[in-house]
């Protein structure tokens, strides 16, 4: 039987981001994925960086999220270093469209709402704002810069981090689908596979599985996320140039560094299903054309779908669970790629500091527990 410092459930970013800071600290890692690392929702995500709320539900979570957002230059610069590969990081900022006849309602709205967050938000003018993108709709009523916000590909800097991750000292194993924790009397004693009863030992144990987090026997009860589907596609049009974010209220645009123009995305509760439909394209099509009508001679290069995770606050599950030697880092929903530098800076300094910098009782996994206890009660 193997035995670990720490075992890791899940090889996507947030996992990956995990071992290697471990892995730097000189703590003996693992990761196990149940299929292969890198692809699942780190996959399919669209690479934002943003501590902008999206919804009054996720506002708790912007403290995080501007802390995570200050690591990403240095975590970038790290993985880069050590992996020897390019992540497409953009720190280009973020433009929000504005179309409705009350525009400057909602222009007012949102920038009172970010002021008063603590975020970088300037209201400009339609037209300044299609000098800055020219590809922007001509019937743009107003806009908000968002100058300190990102993008990332997301594809790119999984695989590197991975790659990173190994180089520093961790193991990374594929394919090894993680049916349980090991419970032994009132501790985590490490993870369970579907191969034979088969085990690993590890005084830390983190289910860092995404939307699968539930599915491990042990876990589901502090980590209680279901798949959120997001639908996306992948445009290529000759001489529509973005240089940032586009965003509206119906979809957002994100330039790559080799040309292309990420659509997306849907948010679905429909299961594990990953079919792209004819329904979500229609919806990422409309809304890319109201917002850039340049790409009605876009190519369709790619589509896709993917699984967030979602916990049922949308926020994040961090800390310790209830059984000694139990971490959780689950329930990212739409801002795993923006959270996986302070997701990794808090699961090393609970293990090795037994303290974190930032208070993140509020994304506790007790928070399920207690609410599970009451109903039963």
């Amino acid at each position: 039987m193997k035995a670990f410092d720490v075992a890791i459930a899940g090889g996507g970013l947030i996992g990956g981001s995990i071992a290697l800071e471990l892995a730097q600290a000189g703590v003996r890692v693992a990761v196990f994925d149940q299929a292969d690392p890198g692809h699942e929702a780190s996959w399919a995500g669209a690479g934002i960086l943003s501590p902008a709320p999206e919804s009054p539900a996720t506002i708790p979570m912007v403290p995080l999220a501007t802390a995570s957002m200050a690591l990403y230059p240095q975590f970038v610069e790290n993985v880069e270093e050590i992996s020897g590969q390019n992540v497409g990081f953009r720190p280009k900022g973020t433009l929000q469209a504005l179309f409705s006849r009350d525009a400057a309602r909602e222009l007012s709205t949102v920038i009172a709402l970010h002021h008063g967050l603590g975020l970088k938000a300037e209201a400009i003018r339609a037209e300044d704002a299609r000098e800055l993108e020219p590809a922007l709709n001509p019937g743009l009523e107003a806009a908000v810069l968002r100058p300190e916000e990102a993008s990332v590909d997301n594809r790119a800097l999984t695989r590197a981090v991975l790659f990173a991750a190994r180089k520093s000292g961790a193991e990374v194993f594929a394919r090894r689908k993680v049916t349980s924790i090991w419970r032994d009397g009132d501790r985590c004693a490490g993870l369970i596979f579907a191969e034979g009863d088969e085990r690993v030992s590890a005084k830390w144990t983190i289910i860092a599985a995404g939307c699968f987090s539930a599915q491990i026997a042990g876990a589901e009860i502090c980590a209680p996320v279901k798949p959120a589907k997001g639908q996306m596609a992948a445009l290529r049009a000759n001489g529509v140039e973005i240089e940032r974010v586009l965003w509206s209220d119906k979809i957002y645009l994100v330039p790559r560094n080799d040309g292309r123009i990420l659509a997306g995305a849907t948010v679905e509760y429909v299961g594990f299903d990953k079919h792209v439909t004819a329904s979500g394209l229609e919806q990422l099509m409309s809304g890319a054309l109201e917002l850039a009508p340049g790409l009605a001679s876009a190519r369709v290069e790619e589509t896709w779908a993917g699984l967030r995770p979602a916990s049922p606050d949308h926020l994040p599950i961090l800390g310790a669970a209830a059984l000694e030697g139990l971490l959780i880092a689950t329930g990212h929903f739409r801002s795993g790629i923006t959270l996986a530098p302070i997701t990794a800076r808090w699961m090393r300094e609970w293990i090795t500091e037994s303290r974190i910098v930032i208070d993140c009782e509020r994304f506790s996994p007790l928070r399920f527990a207690d609410t599970q206890r009451q109903a039963t009660a």
